[in-house]
C-alpha cells in the first residue's frame, strides 16, 4: 500500500504551540537577564551569541518536537532537522541579543511554523513586558488574545518608521545612506534592535512602518505574518529587491518602498 502523508495540524494547533513555545524560551531568557555574556560570534565581531540563545534554542526545540514529532526545525543556533518534513518550526530563541547583552530591555522570541514552504502560524513574546503576538494565516493577528490591526497612517510624511542595521560594515555603509534620505521623508526613523517586535509593532499600530535587510528568515518569519494578518502590506527578500523586508500600512507602502530602494536618487 503506498504511504500515507502525515496530516499537519491546522493552524490554529500550530499557533497554539508556537505560542507556548515562545513563553517556555521567555522564562529562560528573563532568568538570564542581567548576566549575560558573550560566548561566540556570528556573521562579524559585533554580532555575538549568549548562553542564553543557546539555552533558549534547546528549550524551545524540546517543546517544539514534543509536540510535533514528525516536523523539522531551523534554529539560528542550532542549525536544521529533517529539512524535508512538510511542517518546519523557524526559531529564533533571543531577537536582540545585543540589547540582551548590554542590559537594554528589550529582546524577544520568535517561533513560526511553516507547512510546504508557506508560513501558516507564528508567535513572538516581548519578554520582559511579557507581551505575547501571535497569528496564524487566514485567522487574524493578536496581542495577548485581544485582535490587533495596523494604525490608519496614509502618508509617509506622517508614518512612525523603525528599521535596522546589518553586522556587515559595507551594508551598514549603504543602509546609512538610505536611512539619511528617509529622515526628512517620514514622521522620525527609529531602530529598537528586534526585528520580530518591530514587525509586532507594525501589526498594532505602535509604529507605521518597517523595513531592514540583510536579515535571516528566523528574523522575519513569524513577525511578518503577524504583521501581514493585521492588515500591513508586506514583502520579504528576494535576489529582485536586495534582500529586503518591509511592513506598513497600505497607503504608506509604495511611497516607503521607493525610498528605501538602495541607489536610489
Amino acid at each position: 500500500m503506498p504511504e500515507v502523508a502525515a496530516v499537519a495540524p491546522s493552524g490554529a494547533e500550530l499557533e497554539r504551540i508556537a505560542c507556548a513555545a515562545v513563553r517556555a524560551g521567555a522564562a529562560v531568557v528573563a532568568d538570564g537577564y542581567g548576566r549575560a555574556r558573550a560566548v561566540a560570534r556570528k556573521s562579524s565581531p559585533t554580532d555575538v551569541v549568549t548562553q542564553t540563545d543557546l539555552d533558549a534554542e534547546q528549550v524551545v526545540r524540546d517543546l517544539l518536537l514534543a509536540a510535533t514529532p514528525d516536523a523539522g526545525l531551523l534554529g539560528e543556533e542550532g542549525g536544521g532537522r529533517a529539512p524535508d518534513a512538510r511542517v518546519q518550526w523557524v526559531v529564533d530563541p533571543l531577537d536582540g541579543t545585543v540589547n540582551f547583552l548590554y542590559g537594554i530591555p528589550l529582546f524577544s522570541v520568535s517561533v513560526a511554523a511553516a507547512v510546504e514552504g508557506t508560513v501558516v502560524a507564528g508567535a513572538v513574546i516581548d519578554v520582559l513586558r511579557d507581551e505575547l503576538f501571535s497569528a496564524r494565516l487566514d485567522g487574524g493577528a493578536r496581542c495577548d488574545d485581544a485582535e490587533i490591526a495596523v494604525s490608519r497612517c496614509e502618508r509617509l510624511a506622517e508614518a512612525l518608521t523603525v528599521t535596522g542595521f546589518s553586522y556587515q560594515a559595507d551594508l551598514r555603509a549603504a543602509q546609512g545612506e538610505v536611512a539619511q534620505r528617509l529622515l526628512p521623508l517620514a514622521r522620525d526613523v527609529r531602530c529598537f534592535g528586534s526585528a520580530a517586535l518591530q514587525l509586532c509593532w507594525v501589526a498594532c499600530g505602535r509604529v507605521d512602518a518597517y523595513f531592514e535587510r540583510d536579515i535571516k528568515i528566523w528574523d522575519y518569519s513569524a513577525g511578518a505574518l503577524i504583521a501581514a494578518e493585521a492588515g500591513a502590506t508586506t514583502e520579504l527578500p528576494c535576489p529582485e529587491n536586495d534582500d529586503l523586508v518591509i511592513a506598513a500600512t497600505p497607503r504608506v507602502f509604495d511611497d516607503l518602498r521607493a525610498a528605501v530602494e538602495l541607489g536610489a536618487a
